[in-house]
C-alpha cells in the first residue's frame, strides 16, 4: 500500500526542485527528505529523480507520478477548505421539518432570520403532519423539526416554542354565529372538515369530543388549510384551525368564529430533535437561534412575543 507521507515528501521535492526546500516546507531535516525519497523509490521500484551537478530533475516516471500527486494534494486542500467552511457555517445544509400550516404561516420568518445570520447555508424544508415529521426525525431524514407535540417519544428532545389557540370557524351565514357560544354537544350535529390524522390539530379536536364521550361528524379530512377555509366559507361544514391562520378571513368577515363553551383547545408547538444524535453545525445554529429568541426577553413574553409581533406584521401586510 502506498505511503502517503512519502508521496507528500516526493511531491514537495518535485514541486520545489530541491530537497532542502521540501525539508523547510515539511518542517523536517534534509537527510529525512533524502531517506523518505529513497524509501519511496525502493517501494515503487522506480527512479523518480535525476541529478546534474547541484540541480535536481524529475525522471520520466517521476514527471508522470508528479501529475497524479499534484491532483491528490490539490483535492486535499479543497477538502481542508470545505471542512473549515462547514465549521464556520459558510457551507452546509439545514434539514428542517414542519407542518404544512407552519411552513406557510411562520416558517418564512424563522428561515429569513436564519439566512440573515448564515447566508451560505442551504435550507431543505420538509412538510407533513406533525406525526410524519416526528417520524422523519427518528428515520434521520431531518435533524430539526418545528411541530405540534402530538405524542411523547423518549428519543426526542422537545423544546417549548409557542402555544397556538385553536378556534371554531364557520361560514358567516351559519346559524351558530347568532349565539354567544356553542357546546361540544351541538357541534356533533354539524359536518366537520378535519385536518389529517397525525396532525396536532386533529389530535386536539378528537380529544375535545372524546372528553365528552362524543365523536365528531367528519365530512372530509385534508392537510390543506386553505382548502378547509374555502369549504367552510362555502357552507360545506365547520372546522377548527389555528387562530393565526384564519385571522385575515375573520377580520374581512369571510369567515366567522364562535367560542366553544368551557373549552380553549391549544397546540403546544415545540422545537424537536433527537437526544442521542449529534446536531450538524447548521442544525445546532438554528436551534441556538430559536433558544436565544426565546430567552432574549423572558419578562416581555420571550419567543411568544416575537412570534406575535411577526404575525401582526404579516397580517397587516395582507390587508
Amino acid at each position: 500500500m502506498m505511503n502517503l507521507n512519502q508521496l507528500r515528501v516526493f511531491y514537495e521535492a518535485a514541486r520545489s526542485g530541491s530537497f532542502t526546500s521540501a525539508a523547510k516546507k515539511l518542517c523536517i531535516t534534509q537527510p529525512a527528505v533524502t531517506a523518505q525519497i529513497k524509501a519511496f523509490e525502493d517501494q515503487c521500484n522506480l527512479k523518480l529523480f535525476k541529478k546534474k551537478g547541484r540541480s535536481l530533475y524529475l525522471s520520466e516516471e517521476g514527471s508522470a507520478l508528479y501529475e497524479y500527486a499534484k491532483r491528490i494534494f490539490e483535492y486535499e486542500k479543497e477538502v481542508e477548505d470545505a471542512i473549515e467552511e462547514m465549521r464556520k457555517l459558510k457551507r452546509g445544509t439545514l434539514r428542517l421539518g414542519t407542518s404544512k400550516a407552519y411552513a406557510r404561516y411562520f416558517m418564512p420568518f424563522l428561515i429569513t432570520s436564519f439566512h440573515e445570520a448564515f447566508p451560505h447555508i442551504k435550507v431543505h424544508l420538509d412538510e407533513g403532519s406533525s406525526m410524519d415529521i416526528l417520524r422523519s426525525l427518528l428515520d434521520l431524514k431531518n435533524e430539526v423539526a418545528v411541530i405540534a407535540r402530538v405524542e411523547e417519544d423518549p428519543n426526542v428532545t422537545f423544546v417549548p416554542f409557542k402555544r397556538d389557540e385553536l378556534i371554531l370557524i364557520l361560514a358567516p351565514t351559519h346559524s351558530f354565529t347568532r349565539k354567544k357560544s356553542v357546546s361540544v354537544e351541538e357541534l356533533v350535529q354539524e359536518p366537520m372538515i378535519m385536518k389529517e390524522m397525525g396532525s396536532g390539530t386533529r389530535k386536539q379536536v378528537n380529544d375535545l369530543f372524546g372528553r365528552k364521550g362524543l365523536t365528531p361528524n367528519v365530512l372530509m379530512e385534508t392537510s390543506n388549510t386553505e382548502f378547509i377555509k374555502q369549504l367552510v366559507q362555502r357552507g360545506e361544514g365547520i372546522s377548527f384551525l389555528v387562530e393565526e391562520s384564519v385571522a385575515v378571513e375573520i377580520r374581512e368577515k369571510r369567515l366567522a368564529t364562535v367560542p366553544v363553551a368551557g373549552e380553549s383547545p391549544c397546540l403546544d408547538v415545540s422545537i424537536a430533535y433527537l437526544k442521542d444524535q449529534h446536531l450538524s453545525h447548521p442544525a445546532k445554529a438554528f436551534v441556538d437561534m430559536l433558544q436565544r429568541m426565546a430567552t432574549k426577553s423572558p419578562q416581555a413574553g420571550g419567543l411568544q412575543k416575537v412570534m406575535d409581533e411577526y404575525f401582526a406584521h404579516w397580517q397587516g401586510g395582507r390587508r
